[in-house]
């Protein structure tokens, strides 16, 4: 199953991609989509993240998508733009027909490192970890990836507790 990760930004818009095959988990690309028009019409930069992940959608071809939650801050404006840069985030994927999962960023860093309150960099070496050798784009990048790690995870966990479930029948 090929697993894309989204970390919504409205500046930077982090994704990676993972196959995962049992419990092997293998890099196959990350990046970052940088809005156009730095401080410009919320309209256009919102259409150029669009462009830029139906692309990336397009070319890795993913059989499923997980898209982090909003951290919601104390400045309203600021959450409510980041909250509609996390809708292009889950448009995206369903356009392509995919089911999204969507994590709590503390479930994600529970998953990656084993603490739900871990710092930024912690979650950036334990995914560096993961994927040895691996050049990635940039924190938010590094984000996406544990956020797609985290799905696979969780689908691995359903998968099993379904299996266990249908046996007890």
């Amino acid at each position: 199953m090929r697993v894309i990760g989204i970390d919504p930004g409205l500046r930077n818009l982090g994704w990676g991609v993972i196959d995962v095959e049992g419990s092997r988990l293998s890099h196959v690309a990350n990046g970052i989509c940088h809005s156009d028009g730095a401080e410009g019409d919320l309209a256009v930069r919102l259409l150029s993240l669009h462009a830029q992940l139906t692309e990336v959608l397009r070319l890795w071809q993913p059989e499923a998508a997980a898209v982090e939650h909003t951290f919601v801050n104390k400045d309203a404006v600021a959450t409510l733009k980041l909250g509609q840069a996390r809708g292009i985030a889950l448009l995206v994927p369903a356009q392509f027909g995919l089911a999204v999962g969507e994590y709590a960023p503390n479930a994600v860093k529970k998953t990656v490192v084993g603490v739900g309150h871990a710092a930024k960099v912690q979650v950036d070496h334990m995914v560096r970890l993961q994927f040895p050798g691996v050049k990635i784009a940039g924190p938010d990048a590094a984000d996406a990836l544990a956020v797609a790690i985290c799905h696979a995870h969780h689908v691995q966990s359903s998968g099993r507790l379904a299996a266990a479930l249908r046996a007890a029948e």
